[in-house]
């Protein structure tokens, strides 16, 4: 059975990005702090295998392909 928690003093700052996301996501305070405390204390695991292919997977859909060597320039642009 899930457990009730109350929160106090909550900084300003806290409870308006709270508030904010909140109203964003179309969820509750309750709901949004909850997502929040598991995204942050229940991390996902991904193994580098599944991130590299997330990568992949994400990159195919992009409408400009990028490629390792205009990676390179981008980075060195403007460097010394």
């Amino acid at each position: 059975m899930p457990t009730t928690l109350t929160l106090k003093n909550i900084p300003d700052e806290v409870y308006e990005r709270l508030k904010t996301a909140a109203k964003a996501h179309r969820r509750s305070l309750n709901s949004e702090a909850i997502v929040c405390l598991e995204a942050v204390l229940i991390p996902t695991k991904m193994t580098p295998g599944d991130r590299l292919a997330r990568a992949r997977q994400l990159r195919s859909t992009l409408d400009t392909p990028f490629h390792v060597g205009d990676i390179d320039a981008l980075k060195k642009q403007g460097r010394p």
